[in-house]
């Protein structure tokens, strides 16, 4: 690999972004699209890597919903059981013939117990039925205020509302090349403050060893004072870009990535957020443009911004051979 020489030329005089270099064992991406590491951990005790209220927290709200449910029947199934086992005729106000129905009973008994609701036509008799009835409800207590902790959590969470091109393009840019990514925020949570940072990812040959080394991309414009609408970050390639001589052929060798981070002032959270995602050079398109993704409204008093546009690009010709 010729070019990685050339490469690693350049990679003693760039400054390091804080990151060590990763040995050639690394398998695929760093970070996936939504930003998450693209990490499996090993090796890490079971009671060491478990922690179910970040799961609960970071995972999908139906996945969530799903699990709130399942709980709330497995725990009632739980204790319908107890109380067959106990004897439904610590249960008074039953009157039932089948099986089908005497489980019935004990469950939505227990669902009644559960949540405090308590109609009064079925009632615990006798010390030991009491017993597990005060037990389930105080337990469906802590239940609730369990749930309804992590769903305000969930929706009180700090979130960065930001939608990333498919893409990434090198696009005509200033008599050049720069390498380009566009963003929108998707909801009306504006950010204020915004700075964006590019690092590239590299594969290079050092002292006979493959690695991949990390270069800090300068942008053309890294700050915005206000995130409304979209906002295309840009690469130059100019000389003190890591990517400057590389040929599409290089890039795709040396599996470059590009790490795009993006942090920003959230007024409506009134707190910092932070989002994040790749690109592979698998996803890079040379010679293309994005197409403009909003337009003044027919009596030019508002701006329109189409949000299913935000990946549309056409072709367009560079100046500089990539």
């Amino acid at each position: 690999m010729p070019f990685l020489k050339h490469i690693n030329k350049k990679a003693k005089n760039e400054t390091e972004t804080g990151l060590s270099a990763v040995s050639s064992l690394v398998g695929g991406r760093l970070l996936n699209r939504d930003g998450t590491p693209n990490i499996q951990v090993k090796g890490m005790g079971f009671f060491e890597k478990l922690n179910v209220y970040h799961a609960l927290l970071s995972m999908s709200l139906w996945r969530f919903l799903f699990i709130i449910v399942l709980f709330f029947i497995s725990i009632n199934i739980l204790f319908a059981g107890i109380y067959l086992w106990i004897g439904l005729d610590h249960l008074g106000g039953i009157e039932t013939i089948t099986a089908t129905e005497k489980f019935g009973e004990a469950f939505f008994f227990s669902a009644q117990t559960f949540t405090t609701v308590g109609y009064g036509r079925i009632s615990p008799v006798g010390f030991l039925a009491s017993f597990v009835a005060s037990l389930e409800a105080l337990f469906g207590l802590l239940s609730f205020a369990i749930a309804t902790g992590l769903m305000y959590g969930r929706f009180a969470r700090p979130k960065a509302y930001i939608q990333y091109s498919k893409n990434a393009l090198f696009a005509p840019f200033k008599d050049g090349v720069a390498l380009m990514v566009r963003i929108v925020p998707y909801t009306k949570n504006y950010l204020v403050n915004a700075e964006a940072r590019f690092t590239i990812s590299i594969k290079i040959l050092e002292d006979g060893v493959i690695k991949t080394k990390f270069f800090s991309a300068t942008l053309d414009i890294p700050k915005a004072s206000t995130l409304m609408s979209n906002w295309t970050l840009v690469h130059p390639i100019q000389q003190d870009s890591p990517l400057y001589g590389l040929k599409r052929e290089d890039i795709a060798t040396a599996e470059t990535e590009l790490l795009v981070f993006l942090e920003g002032f959230d007024e409506s959270f009134s707190s910092t957020v932070v989002s994040r995602t790749s690109y592979t050079y698998r996803e890079f398109v040379y010679g293309a443009k994005f197409v403009p993704m909003y337009h003044p409204s027919e009596d030019s008093s508002t701006t329109i911004l189409y949000l299913d546009k935000l990946n549309d690009y056409e072709p367009a010709t560079l100046s500089v051979s990539i």
